[in-house]
């Protein structure tokens, strides 16, 4: 077993992690816990790599940039993160355009036929640019419709929950995937109001149901709800379970799977996966967790949590 301590990088990882970042963060996207992901993954020169949620491509083009002839496979849902990426990589003075291939759809339903990987990665965070970008409806700082879809095409949204789902359906989702204990409360006032047809509305019937005292608490009284729609909609447990059963399959004898977790249900997954999986050696008994300097940088990493397996 090994934590933080065991995950040093050579000179040349630290460097090329620090450029990169600088190139990512600029672009699109910050990449979480990219120094421990990095080292973590053990990667080979000439080897061939997935990255299971694109985003903006951050870890990818560190991936790629660990040596000149490695090749990593993107998946992403959302078309927005594979063209950014596309576009991103294309403005480099390099050959890593050439090096990655893109795959459009939920990484549940990816099947690599014959392909094995020297590595799996997965940061299953809502990526930068979906929570940035208003219309997409997955923040409550400002007004937009509920949508919530990390896949667009897909037809269920956050407002056909909201607006169609009974009380006691709501109420359970928000107990199970938002571990909110106002739950029935929150669940009466909205089907009492609705109907819902923007983020902050929403946002301000959840506030306006619970006590003062958890209203101006320290996080927001609407972010477990919101986090539940958004599981809900997305399936989000669902295919990470799916994932998870077929993931470690697609690795070489002796490459290693990293998760990237930002929630208690997902990580209780992946920690469970982890450990029944039988061609699976787990490599952190514990969750690695972001440093304090990138925190302060990137508050958006404050709840990651990185666990490894490597296939036996």
């Amino acid at each position: 077993m090994w934590g933080v301590e065991d995950l040093r990088l050579t000179n040349d990882q630290e460097r090329m992690t620090k450029n990169k970042e600088q190139i990512t963060t600029d672009t699109f996207h910050i990449p979480v816990m990219s120094r421990e992901l990095i080292a973590g993954l053990n990667i080979v020169p000439g080897g061939h790599y997935l990255d299971a949620t694109l985003g903006g491509g951050g870890h990818s083009r560190l991936i790629l940039d660990a040596a000149a002839d490695i090749t990593v496979i993107g998946i992403d849902q959302d078309p927005v993160a594979i063209a950014t990426t596309k576009a991103s990589l294309g403005t480099l003075d390099d050959n890593l355009a050439d090096r990655m291939q893109f795959w459009r759809g939920n990484f549940a339903d990816y099947q690599p036929g014959e392909q094995q990987f020297n590595g799996i990665i997965a940061d299953l965070g809502v990526n930068s640019n979906q929570l940035d970008t208003p219309e997409r409806g997955f923040s409550f700082r400002q007004t937009a419709p509920l949508d919530m879809r990390m896949n667009p095409t897909q037809e269920l949204t956050a407002a056909d929950l909201v607006n169609r789902w009974d009380q006691e359906q709501l109420a359970d989702i928000f107990y199970q995937y938002g571990e909110e204990r106002y739950s029935r409360r929150i669940a009466r006032q909205i089907v009492q109001q609705r109907p819902f047809q923007t983020t902050t509305d929403l946002a301000e019937a959840i506030s306006r149901s619970v006590p003062p005292r958890y209203r101006y608490g320290r996080i927001h009284p609407a972010t477990r709800v919101f986090q539940a729609l958004r599981i809900v909609v997305n399936r989000e447990l669902e295919v990470l379970e799916t994932f998870l059963e077929k993931a470690p399959t697609w690795l070489k004898p002796g490459s290693r799977i990293g998760i990237i977790s930002f929630h208690s249900l997902e990580d209780r997954c992946v920690k469970h996966r982890f450990k029944d999986c039988p061609i699976l050696q787990v490599l952190t008994k514990k969750p690695i967790q972001p440093q304090a300097g990138e925190v302060a940088k990137n508050p958006r990493a404050r709840s990651a949590k990185l666990r490894f397996g490597e296939r036996v």
